[in-house]
Parts: structure tokens; sequence; C-alpha cells
């Protein structure tokens, strides 16, 4: 699924947007563990977050991107953990 926008809620957490209208507020501290992903846990880096529109999801500029459909809740992280769910709800369709 798609990301849509992204909002930095401080603390390495996250709103995103997803082209289903699913909204999920994210922790994403267990997901940014190990190697390169540790450089995202420095907050000024982390509010550099940026929603790339070929792929779908979140990016920074050292290159980090994570997996739209682990973000969505659909699947489990290849390897890792996986962000700690704060708050899931939808938008109201728009007519």
């Amino acid at each position: 699924m798609r990301i849509v926008e992204a909002q930095v809620l401080g603390d390495l957490r996250m709103r995103l947007t997803f082209a289903d209208g699913l909204v999920r507020e994210l922790d994403l501290d267990p997901a940014l563990r190990g190697g390169i992903l540790d450089q995202v846990r420095e907050q000024e880096l982390f509010d550099q977050v940026t929603v790339d529109s070929l792929s779908g999801t979140i990016t920074w500029p050292n290159g980090v991107d994570l997996d739209p459909d682990v973000l969505h809740g659909d699947d489990e992280p290849a390897s890792g953990s996986g962000p700690a769910l704060i708050r899931e709800y939808r938008l109201n369709p728009t007519t």
C-alpha cells in the first residue's frame, strides 16, 4: 500500500497516511536499529523524511527507506523489529 503523506510527531514517531485512507501513528524506534538505520535515529536526520512518489514509501537523504507494506501493517519485517503502533484510524471518504 502506498504512503501519500508523512508527518513527524517527534521522538521517532510519525503519522503516515496511506492511499486507502488508513492513517497510522507509529513509533519507529524499534524499527530503526542496526547499521545504517541507526543514523536515522538522530532527530535532525529523522526530521528530513520525505515520501518517495515512485516507491510510495518514506525515505531519508542517507538512502534508508522502509517497506510500505510493513508500515501499513500487512506484512512482518523481513528482519529486525517493526514499528510499534500508537494509533490507527481511517479518514472519512469525501464525496
